[in-house]
């Protein structure tokens, strides 16, 4: 094979496994609302193994662990684990081979390398996560982290991606400048709606929409709902807040949720007439119907398991199309 046929061949290989990083990323997000959301996040109470092992125990020493042994939380715990751990092996894969393949692939090691540190954080997050009883403030760290994780691997697949520059006449700065904001806005209605799940506060209205019990203003505590404080020694399984700090944890998420909505319909309609532009933002107005519609059944319903983790989902994969956007706007800029 010639010099640059194994270029080709290295370059196709780093694609596919990091699109497969891409996907693994997907799920341990997702996995990780389940285990959320089913509230098995403190299913094993110790890190990294289950009850001091590396698989769930049949029984434990009760005199050791305070902590009554629930197999069916823990091994959704220890799943998630299994899959983040999986993940972690693969951006480190993709750290050393750009290292390694540094003059044959010829690309920079920004992305590598952020991950790298990106997905060592995270992996003490998640230890933290355990250790300190949910603590909302680690565990919106931990979304965080996570949605952090999946948007470098997809801006390192969009780079090996690559494709022909267009001949498409250049964006303005404006242009430019509204895509980034649009993104801005998503990544801070993802954290209120980690803040709102961590606080338990998804269902502090009710079953009402647009009202929250029944009233458009209700009584709420803003100075309690964003103290971004951990008390040492607490247990935040099901939320330790006041009935009024979950309700403006709860509204501050749904007017958060209105802004991004008319933003990106407007960002959108700015952008839906011009050709390199269509079909991502097809993509981002489906997904902007889907969340906004998720979000109000969760609150109707009362949380389904199903919808709830799903809003997870898209709100990851709308993070994505908001990426894709500003990395095509800013190729055009």
């Amino acid at each position: 094979m010639t010099h640059e046929g194994r270029e080709l061949s290295l370059d196709h290989f780093m694609k596919q496994l990091i699109f497969f990083g891409v996907i693994l990323a997907l799920i341990v997000i997702v996995l990780g609302a389940y285990t959320r959301l089913s509230d098995a996040g403190l299913g094993c109470p110790d890190w990294p193994g289950c009850y001091g092992h590396l698989t769930v125990p049949n029984q434990i020493d009760s005199l050791v662990y305070d902590r009554a042994l629930e197999s069916g939380k823990a091994w959704k715990e220890m799943i998630h684990r299994y899959m983040a751990g999986t993940l972690g092996v693969i951006i480190l894969f993709v750290f050393i081979l750009s290292i390694i393949k540094r003059a044959t692939l010829k690309r920079s090691l920004l992305l590598p390398s952020l991950l790298t540190i990106v997905v060592i954080f995270q992996a003490l997050l998640g230890m933290w996560t355990v250790t300190l009883k949910l603590s909302p403030v680690v565990v919106s760290a931990h979304l965080l982290g996570g949605l952090t994780t999946l948007s470098l691997l997809w801006l390192l697949f969009l780079q090996y991606r690559g494709g022909k520059q267009t001949s498409f006449s250049k964006v303005g700065s404006g242009l430019k400048f509204a895509a980034g904001i649009g993104l801005l806005l998503v990544i801070a209605q993802i954290f209120l709606g980690g803040w709102t799940s961590s606080n338990y506060a998804a269902l502090a209205c009710g079953n009402t929409f647009p009202t929250c019990l029944g009233e458009w203003w209700p009584e709420m505590n803003f100075t309690e709902a964003f103290r971004f404080l951990h008390e040492p020694g607490k247990n935040y399984e099901f939320g330790t807040l006041s009935a009024t700090a979950r309700s403006a944890i709860q509204m501050t998420h749904r007017i958060g949720a209105l802004i991004v909505f008319i933003y990106l319909i407007i960002l959108a309609g700015r952008l839906i007439k011009r050709a390199p532009f269509k079909k991502i933002v097809s993509v981002l107005l489906f997904l902007l119907f889907i969340q906004v519609s998720f979000g109000i059944i969760n609150v109707i319903l009362g949380l389904p398991l199903l919808i709830a983790v799903s809003h997870n989902l898209i709100a990851a994969l709308l993070l994505l199309a908001l990426i894709t956007l500003n990395y095509k706007v800013y190729r055009l800029a």
